[in-house]
């Protein structure tokens, strides 16, 4: 359990103090003994890797008391099943975040996000967690949303020493093993831990903050192929429409060293706006309802996690009330009609976004003339036999001025 010359770990204090932990959230049990624990005197407290090792500081075990090693071991394992190496590796690539600073802030968000509601019950707070009130921030957001809410300066600057490892914002590090290291866990693995621990949250939900119940929800529905191609038929749609790169003068181009007494502006990523247009009519059915619910979230990842950039309009023969996205479970889909998503079509280019995404099973008539959007079509996919006869309902072909894919078997 040894690394390098670390002096001796109280292994009896640790694993005590993760029996602790498994006690007071069973839920998480699964996951917390599947961690390895690695000694290492290059931590500050314990940090993960995204192969779910964790490594310890044993001055660290020495001097905490036992109830607050248990919730450093919960708030390290939550860092690995809420995936914040893999969400951070993202929303670091799409903001174009770069350097140990923005890492850091990608751990705090990280941090802020866990930290809301892992505590009490058992559990204490070890000194100097972070909240979200510390910061000035609300409770109940994602590392995403709080990335966007504050900087490095006055309130974080205490927050320096802060690492919780690669397996809380997806930055590799000095003493990680790496993926041929020894005791580190494969993805088939990992993936297993969190689908259990799943399952457990969802058998109990009387008993678990609203955080891991919405996390539970979205774990027992992973990332499906249709999904990376619908995320990927939107970015391409908001390209084909004009938007994405930019220049700004928030922040000056480097270049502009060179021409002294010149401020030139740099080259910054803008998101695209998306209207997501479902269809609520009496054709498509509940469990396709709740399919584009998720399809809704998919596509909020794919414009960098910016929900405030993605709006919800419902749509049967009329177009409902436009929602913005907060929640994707909270958004109500009203319908049961007839279906012309020509208004809803209507509607979404009243709002100008820079992609119209339609989720529908295609028995509608399409507008007649291009969008000045980038159109998505996630068609549910029908076999004729599930057509009605009736000439006025048999679906017409989305037109081919829309990027056209097919969400999964009915």
């Amino acid at each position: 359990m040894n690394a390098g010359n670390s002096p001796p770990l109280d292994v009896d204090r640790l694993y005590a103090a993760r029996l602790y932990a498994a006690r007071v959230r069973p839920y998480l049990a699964t996951a917390l003994f599947a961690l390895h624990p690695v000694a290492s005197r290059r931590v500050p407290t314990m940090a993960v890797d995204r192969h779910w090792r964790c490594y310890v500081s044993p001055a660290f075990v020495d001097r905490t008391p036992l109830e607050e090693l248990a919730g450093v071991w919960v708030h390290e394992v939550s860092h690995l099943l809420r995936d914040h190496h893999g969400r951070g590796d993202r929303v670091a690539r799409d903001r174009g975040l770069t350097g140990p600073g923005e890492r850091l802030r990608i751990n705090i968000a990280a941090d802020c996000e866990i930290n809301d509601d892992v505590f009490g019950d058992g559990l204490t707070m070890p000194a100097g967690a972070v909240r979200p009130e510390s910061l000035g921030l609300d409770h109940g957001e994602l590392m995403e949303d709080y990335l966007r809410q504050f900087g490095l300066g006055p309130r974080t600057q205490g927050l320096v020493w802060l690492d919780c490892g690669s397996g809380a914002d997806g930055l590799d590090r000095e003493w990680d093993l790496g993926p041929d290291g020894a005791n580190g866990l494969s993805e088939q693995e990992r993936d297993a831990i969190r689908f259990r621990v799943a399952e457990g949250i969802t058998g109990h939900p009387g008993t678990v903050p609203g955080g891991w119940r919405r996390w539970a929800e979205e774990a027992f529905h992973p990332p499906q192929p249709w999904r990376d191609l619908l995320g990927a038929a939107v970015r391409s749609a908001a390209v084909m429409a004009g938007t994405g790169a930019d220049y700004s003068y928030g922040r000056p181009s480097r270049r502009s060293h060179g021409v002294p007494g010149v401020i030139l502006p740099s080259l910054r990523h803008r998101p695209p706006t998306v209207c997501v247009i479902v269809d609520t009519s009496g054709s498509v059915s509940d469990a396709e309802l709740g399919s584009a619910l998720l399809e809704v979230a998919a596509i909020s990842r794919a414009v960098g996690g910016r929900r405030d950039l993605v709006s919800v309009l419902p749509c049967d023969a009329t177009a409902q009330v436009v929602h913005a996205l907060c929640r994707a479970q909270e958004i109500p889909l009203i319908g049961g009609g007839g279906t012309d998503l020509r208004t809803g079509f209507t509607r979404a280019q009243r709002m100008r976004p820079d992609v119209i995404v339609a989720l529908t099973d295609g028995q509608t008539p399409w507008p007649s003339a291009r969008p000045l959007a980038g159109t998505v079509v996630g068609l549910f996919p029908r076999s004729r036999g599930s057509w009605t006869e009736n000439a006025d309902r048999v679906p017409v072909t989305p037109p081919a001025w829309a990027r056209v894919v097919t969400i999964g078997p009915r």
